[in-house]
């Protein structure tokens, strides 16, 4: 209380250390990624070649080669080697890819409803 009769009102608050799940945050880091989830997008559609996911969206050889390598390294996409002339590669999705298409259909439904 000061002379004049007025006091102050302190008021603190204590935030609360919010932990995350480090799943949570590493499967964030990952799909989070600029075209990672376009890409899986495109391979709901089934088995392509390199260069149908290249045509199908407007990334760079380089970076879609660069996300496929990570997508592959988690076990998210498969790469398949055909034994031909000329050779053939496709990607597709894996198990654990295809457990994802829910949740990318959850997505894409949202953003219809609420992303003008």
């Amino acid at each position: 209380m000061f002379n004049d009769g007025t006091t102050i009102r302190v008021e603190v608050f204590l935030l609360k250390e919010i932990c995350i799940c480090p799943r949570l945050s590493k499967a964030m880091d990952l799909l989070g990624k600029r075209w990672t989830a376009l890409i899986l997008y495109q391979l709901l559609e089934g088995p392509q070649r390199f260069n149908e996911i290249e045509s199908s969206l407007p990334i760079s050889g380089r970076l879609l080669s660069e996300r496929l390598k990570e997508l592959e390294k988690e076990d998210i996409v498969e790469r398949k080697v055909y034994s031909e002339v000329p050779v053939r590669v496709e990607y597709s999705l894996t198990e654990k890819g295809r457990a994802l298409e829910v949740t990318i259909r959850e997505i894409e439904k949202w953003s219809k409803e609420w992303i003008n």
